[in-house]
């Protein structure tokens, strides 16, 4: 029988490049989806798949996601004597998520290395990865989806996103050996492939379920040009060894990572909300878009 998988782990210690000058003080994965965090979206999605304790890799500029996650008495103090009991709920709501535990990654030096910073909190046991780019929206969380997948083939899972052929060169890609319908037996990995080059149209999105057996194949991994190790460098190691499936997430996927895709998911969660759909279809409408 497979172990359960009951942590997760939140690599979250880059610079958010992208969005300056917003991160210089803040961190990308604290840039709200409405009023919401990223980051609060992808501790949800891992609570609501059965995840008990986050594993948050973090960096000397990430402060304000531990303090988003911590107790703040201060704030609920005067929350709970003003007597807004709705908003003391969800910031109570937030410290009780989880366990949280933080680790520092000293230097960015890859995603593959941060995953290595979790080593000694994962001990030898499957876990689940999650960057803060990828949000998918459906009924069932995408980790979740993974999770029953993991069940059935007690090996390594990757999330995989059909992209058009023009977009490869912006993801990691599969060659799949084998498929059976959302699932594919992966043969190779490729990061970032020219078009001509691209052996599908499966990008891999940061979504994982990862044996603990890619400690070891991040150890003896080719570090990238860069100096950076990286996760996909893990799997090339491990998959040499061991099976490692792609599955096709069900849902929509938001890249988070870049400005529209930030902009996109916040219209679209924000029309899901009741308090404020109606308001915001009217502004809509109103706009000269000429």
């Amino acid at each position: 029988m497979n172990m359960p998988i009951r942590k997760a782990v939140l690599p979250a210690a880059g610079f958010g490049t992208r969005f300056l000058p917003a991160t210089k003080a803040q961190p990308k994965e604290m840039l709200p989806i409405v009023d919401k965090p990223v980051i609060q979206y992808l501790v949800e999605e891992a609570v609501n798949s059965g995840i008990e304790e986050i594993i948050i890799i973090t960096g000397s500029s990430k402060r304000a996601i531990e303090d988003h996650f911590d107790y703040n008495f201060e704030l609920e103090y005067v929350l709970e004597k003003k007597g807004k009991k709705e908003l003391l709920k969800k910031v109570q709501d937030v410290r009780n998520l989880a366990k949280f535990v933080y680790v520092r990654q000293p230097m960015p030096l890859g995603d593959g290395d941060a995953i290595l910073r979790a080593r000694d909190v994962i001990g030898n046991e499957p876990f689940a990865v999650l960057f803060g780019d990828d949000i998918v929206d459906h009924k069932v969380p995408a980790l979740k989806q993974l999770i029953d997948v993991y069940k059935k083939t007690g090996s390594s899972i990757i999330g995989l996103n059909k992209v058009l052929i023009q977009d490869v060169d912006k993801y990691g890609v599969i060659a799949p050996k084998s498929s059976d319908g959302r699932l594919h037996a992966i043969e190779s990995l490729v990061e970032k492939p020219k078009q001509e080059d691209a052996p599908s149209d499966l990008a891999i999105i940061g979504k994982y379920i990862v044996t603990p057996e890619i400690f070891d194949a991040l150890d003896n991994a080719t570090s990238s040009p860069d100096g950076e190790i990286r996760l996909i460098d893990g799997f090339r190691k491990l998959i040499h060894f061991q099976d490692i499936y792609g599955y096709e997430l069900e849902g929509k996927r938001y890249d988070t990572g870049y400005t529209f895709g930030l902009i996109k998911a916040t219209l679209d969660f924000a029309l899901k909300r009741e308090d404020i759909a109606d308001e915001l279809k009217k502004y809509i409408r109103s706009l000269d878009l000429g």
